[in-house]
């Protein structure tokens, strides 16, 4: 931020700021209801700034052209439902989950996209006959994880999305014929990819 003249800042000239806020109903609720982030958030919307307690006066500092955008999941498992005062200024768009069969249309292209792409070896019919079950058992293990491990402001990297599951599939498609020779060596590799991108973030406190 730029200083403008005496108590204005902004973004250098000619430029938008933009503020990203993510997992914006995380923050826990105080004794009153009150969310002390979220109505930090809401003074600026509000009042288009924010009070310097650093200075003797308490000067209040307006920011200009700055837009904010946010993201959060439904509340439950550690987020909270946000007032609607502060939601009143936001333009809200939901985005649908993707059903279990979507995804298994997607993710067993993605399996065939492996199978026919891995140069002049093939993978055995036995392993390329496994591409329904390995995306099944994938899709399975995503949605048990999310249920029994929700968010909390102690855990909030516990946010699982379909990103994790498409990591699972970069990590078989780095395989080769070479390496996966029976249907014994392609459980071993999903099972290491499962491993590697759910159970890595657990913690324990």
């Amino acid at each position: 931020m730029e200083k403008k003249r005496k108590g204005f800042y902004g973004p250098p000239l000619g430029k938008e700021g933009v503020i990203f806020v993510d997992d914006l109903n995380m923050p826990m609720k105080e004794v009153y209801g009150a969310q002390p982030p979220i109505e930090l958030l809401r003074q600026w919307m509000d009042y288009g700034g924010w009070y310097d307690i650093d200075t003797p006066e308490k000067e209040f500092r307006t920011i200009q052209k700055v837009s904010f955008v946010a993201a959060m999941g439904p509340p439950g498992g550690g987020r909270n439902s946000i007032t609607n005062r502060y939601v009143r200024h936001f333009n809200i768009i939901y985005v649908e989950p993707y059903s279990d069969s979507s995804l298994n249309a997607i993710f067993c292209n993605v399996m065939e996209w492996l199978y026919r792409n891995s140069g002049k070896l093939t993978y055995p019919k036995s392993v390329e006959s496994m591409k329904e079950n390995v995306v099944a058992a994938t899709i399975q293990i995503y949605n048990d994880v999310q249920k029994r491990f929700r968010p909390t402001p102690a855990k909030s990297h516990y946010t699982f999305n379909l990103r994790d599951v498409s990591k699972v599939f970069q990590g078989l498609s780095k395989s080769n014929p070479r390496a996966i020779t029976n249907e014994d060596s392609m459980v071993k590799l999903w099972a290491h990819e499962c491993l590697r991108v759910f159970q890595d973030r657990l913690i324990s406190i």
